[in-house]
């Protein structure tokens, strides 16, 4: 690579899963000095080389870290020596990816909660957005978009529970170098949530990019793809969806639980208010819609969480497979 190309500046979305993200994402994208791909998640394996939990593999991971551990103590500048380079090669990757016209590259996924302080601590020339959405409205898009309107919420306990409380320490934290936008302001005040955008980026805003996003395709396998087909403009349509899919007793009953787990404080940091969310559940219109079978895939989720479903179903098929069983470390 020629190292006389300038890397772009990062541009990183900090959300929950199904908060926008991918919307904002395409409108960025539409602006030419912003190029972007879907997903990468680059960031998320190189982090985690420094962190004892969190992965099982083939390999042993505890055993990998205090590889890496060792190796630090034999550089010079210790652990900031190998995060230096990290940021180092993600720079190369993005500029490379980006090309030279670039004056930003946006890099998001939705697993990036996880490791938000350690993103703030490799790029601190990066512009931070934070987008948030109704939880109660991620919740119900969690479950019409990857299940049909099944419950599957427990595969969305740690971005539900834990990372809505990271990132907004997170925010808390940096709140002054940083951008906040609502989901519902980008729909219902485009111009005012967008020209905020593109001002903390110090780049010129365009009304029609409020249309010219949706001639934007995402290169790459990952990221929002439902919500990519069905809507090629801004639309007012999600905002009020929740509330058709959070209709039986027990989605009501979570509902509730989840709005005072929050917690009126956070949720007001985000720019909620609990009570209005309360009252809001209060008022769905009772259905018996999905309660037989959310009556058996509650208590069937606890166990899928218990017993890590997935790692058992690969585990099944390596052995339908004649594959020899390997431990996970």
């Amino acid at each position: 690579m020629d190292t006389a190309v300038k890397a772009p500046t990062p541009i990183f979305i900090f959300s929950l899963p199904r908060s926008g993200s991918t919307l904002l994402q395409r409108i960025l994208a539409a602006h030419p000095a912003v190029a972007t791909l879907s997903e990468s998640h680059l960031l998320l394996p190189f982090v985690y080389t420094l962190r004892e939990r969190g992965v099982y593999s083939e390999y042993d991971h505890g055993f990998t870290v205090m590889g890496i551990q060792d190796l630090c103590r034999a550089l010079p500048g210790g652990v900031a020596d190998y995060k230096a380079e990290i940021r180092a090669l993600a720079l190369r990757l993005y500029a490379r990816a980006a090309g030279p016209d670039a004056t930003y590259f946006v890099d998001k996924a939705g697993a990036y909660h996880l490791i938000v302080d350690e993103i703030f601590e490799l790029f601190p020339e990066a512009r931070c957005i934070f987008l948030w959405r109704n939880p109660l409205a991620v919740a119900a898009s969690l479950l019409a978009s990857w299940s049909g309107g099944r419950w599957n919420l427990f595969h969305y306990e740690q971005p539900l529970y834990e990372g809505l409380p990271q990132l907004v320490a997170a925010y808390r934290q940096r709140r002054a170098r940083v951008l906040a936008l609502r989901y519902e302001d980008v729909l219902l005040q485009p111009d005012e949530a967008l020209a905020r955008l593109f001002a903390y980026l110090e780049l010129p805003y365009d009304p029609a990019l409020k249309e010219q996003f949706a001639g934007v395709a995402l290169a790459g396998r990952t990221g929002d793809q439902v919500g990519m087909g069905r809507y090629r403009q801004l639309s007012r349509e999600p905002l009020d969806k929740w509330q058709q899919t959070l209709v039986n007793p027990l989605r009501r009953a979570w509902a509730r639980r989840y709005v005072q787990r929050l917690g009126a404080e956070l949720l007001a940091e985000m720019g909620y208010d609990q009570a209005e969310l309360l009252a809001a559940v209060a008022g769905i219109r009772p259905s018996a819609r999905y309660l037989a079978s959310d009556l058996w895939r509650r208590p069937f989720g606890v166990l899928y969480r218990v017993f890590e479903g997935r790692i058992a179903r690969d585990k099944v098929r390596d052995w339908r497979a004649g594959r020899r069983l390997v431990v996970h470390r």
